[in-house]
């Protein structure tokens, strides 16, 4: 499959490790100039250093994308750096658990208006390079009830519908908008290797619940989000996809 994404120009919010790292190369690997932003300096160096192995532009800047003034600073770095920008993948999430003050606020913050502020910002510079995609990071626990994490499910339940809203919006410009929802997807240092380690029981019964027997991987979230974000799919649009194995059912 051609993705003919050579010398296009992606910017991959919270990236320096996980899904979003693992978006980042999937894209570099293609041919994109990437750029990825993260809030721990070190983790975001190394995190660069890593895609630089492929030999296109490469841009990297510490940002707490819940900072509205940082985000907005850090896209327009982007950028100029890359030369113009193609796509914009938002990634990051607060991850809200608790049902308080806090929980709602960590999940409002960065998984919705971060998505929120991240695409007005992108959205002029992807219009000018003659159109592109917004991808959003969901999760399914925002297309059915999330007892152990309400915000966090409520909040990705509004990003879904965000992206029906902006894909209308944004079809006259050639803006392609689609959210990936992510069953639970295991990787070192993530939340599953935590859970695995502090909560055996919770750990099994969730991989109980997963028909394919196993929990995911960021490269299975990474290769769709290429594809969504590529030449091939050009014709997918206000779409939420979720990646899990079977969870969902």
């Amino acid at each position: 499959m051609h993705l003919q994404l050579r010398d296009t120009s992606v910017i991959v919010t919270g990236a320096s490790r996980g899904i979003g790292l693992a978006i980042a190369h999937g894209f570099a690997a293609e041919g994109a100039n990437v750029s990825i932003c993260a809030r721990e300096p070190q983790t975001l160096t190394k995190a660069s250093e890593s895609l630089r192995e492929y030999g296109t532009k490469i841009h990297s800047a510490p940002c707490d994308v819940a900072d509205p003034r940082a985000l907005e600073n850090y896209i327009s770095a982007a950028c100029k750096a890359l030369g113009s920008l193609n796509v914009l993948v938002n990634n990051p999430s607060g991850f809200g658990r608790t049902d308080d003050e806090d929980g709602w606020q960590k999940s409002i913050d960065v998984d919705l208006m971060a998505s929120i502020r991240g695409s007005w910002h992108a959205v002029p510079h992807i219009a000018a390079a003659g159109g592109g995609a917004i991808l959003h990071i969901s999760s399914i626990s925002g297309l059915t009830h999330s007892q152990r994490t309400p915000p966090y499910g409520a909040v990705k339940a509004a990003l879904n519908q965000y992206t029906k809203t902006q894909a209308i919006d944004l079809a006259p410009r050639a803006i392609r908008v689609n959210a990936i929802a992510p069953g639970s997807i295991y990787f070192d240092g993530g939340l599953w290797s935590q859970v695995e380690r502090d909560n055996p029981t919770l750990f099994g019964s969730i991989l109980a619940s997963i028909p394919s027997g196993r929990f995911g991987t960021p490269q299975e979230v990474a290769d769709l989000a290429v594809f969504l974000g590529s030449h091939a799919g050009r014709w997918v649009t206000g779409q939420t996809i979720a990646v899990d194995g079977g969870q969902m059912l």
